[in-house]
């Protein structure tokens, strides 16, 4: 079992301003080409092909929250030794080329665990 990378996503009513803070105009974190728009939609900064800063703003149906994900090597593994271990993922579901798992961690910290989907298994 393998860690490959690290998402942080956040949602929020603040979310232009993070992302202003993030990039150019702040940090200087470089930024994803999401398309030139007239309004603010949302912004990832990536730092590797799995490793990434996503910030979306609030709005119906999206609602505040921050989540950790961990892009691993095998997420079906990562379940079950998280079974082993006590824990319930809930799933898994395939989506965007990956196999999914959330959790919920301590203190309310919402959480997925994917890995790529192979050849065989997308549909």
């Amino acid at each position: 079992m393998k860690l490959l990378g690290i998402r942080y996503c956040t949602v929020s009513k603040q979310a232009e301003a993070i992302a202003s803070f993030l990039g150019a105009a702040g940090l200087g974190l470089p930024e994803r080409d999401m398309g030139a728009t007239d309004s603010f939609q949302g912004a990832v900064f990536p730092a590797s092909d799995s490793s990434w800063v996503e910030v979306w703003p609030e709005m119906d149906g999206f609602n505040a929250m921050t989540m950790l994900q961990v892009v691993v090597d095998d997420a079906d593994a990562f379940a079950e030794n998280a079974r082993m271990n006590g824990l319930e993922p809930k799933g898994p579901m395939d989506a965007h080329g990956e196999r999914i798992y959330m959790m919920e961690g301590p203190d309310g910290l919402q959480m997925s665990f994917q890995s790529k989907l192979v050849e065989s298994e997308v549909t």
